[in-house]
């Protein structure tokens, strides 16, 4: 008597390689890798911002503080000239808030591709969320989200890197009457030209990013200084949309 067997085939996912301590070192290596370019404009203008905070009169420890709590340089930056200014806290504190509304849509753009985090991990990322950091992130993301480690350690990397420069700033303010002659503001502008380069991927891309960029300049001359950039953006964004739509109906047909 023969007994039949019958085999169901199931479907598999191929194993994983072993995480391994030498694996995450190495994840670990990229992450602080990638971050580089964000390190090389991070110091300087943390630097800045730290003489910046000396000249305003806020203690070292309450400067070297405010880039470990707050972490935010455009923030950092205007609350230094509130303090200096004398303004009440409270207009200090509702004033970086709305400067870093910003980061609601930037973690939207991304919070799709981390459904799997725990709660705590994504409370983690957030914080360390940036705008260079985001723009990485935006660029990795789509194809594949890299290890935690990798992520993780991207995003401390910039963080350590504005906070020494921060430091550094506080050392040497001293002894700096002012950054002006140095053109330290430009390192911030330079390292978002580096980034979105990096981004730009076909011919329309190009278009939409110098379109937006001469219009923001035509918008300052005009006398839209506080507005020029946002309203820039959104010009930008539209025709973006527009030629990208065009783009795939002509191809599709």
């Amino acid at each position: 008597m023969r007994t039949k067997h019958h085999f169901v085939e199931q479907d598999h996912e191929p194993p994983k390689p072993a995480d391994t301590p030498v694996s995450q070192l190495r994840r670990w290596q990229r992450g602080v890798f990638l971050a580089s370019p964000i390190v090389m404009g991070y110091i300087p203008v943390g630097f800045a911002y730290g003489v910046l905070a000396q000249k305003a009169g806020i203690s070292p420890f309450n400067t070297v503080l405010m880039s470990v709590i707050v972490y935010a340089g455009a923030s950092q930056f205007i609350a230094v000239g509130l303090v200096a200014a004398q303004l009440p806290a409270l207009t200090i504190i509702l004033t970086t808030f709305v400067v870093n509304l910003r980061h609601l849509i930037l973690s939207s753009a991304l919070s799709p591709f981390l459904r799997r985090w725990r709660t705590i991990e994504l409370a983690a990322f957030a914080f360390h969320l940036t705008d260079e950091t985001f723009a990485i992130h935006s660029m990795r993301f789509p194809s594949g989200v890299p290890s935690k480690h990798e992520v993780f350690a991207l995003n401390a990397t910039a963080q350590l890197a504005w906070i020494s420069g921060s430091w550094l700033g506080v050392a040497a303010g001293q002894f700096i009457p002012g950054i002006k002659p140095f053109a330290l503001d430009y390192a911030l502008p330079a390292l978002f030209i580096a980034l979105l380069v990096l981004q730009i991927t076909n011919y329309f891309q190009m278009i939409v990013a110098l379109l937006t960029g001469i219009f923001a300049v035509v918008l300052w001359q005009c006398g839209l200084q506080r507005w020029n950039v946002i309203v820039a953006t959104i010009v930008g964004a539209t025709v973006g949309v527009i030629l990208e739509q065009w783009n795939n109906t002509r191809s599709s047909s």
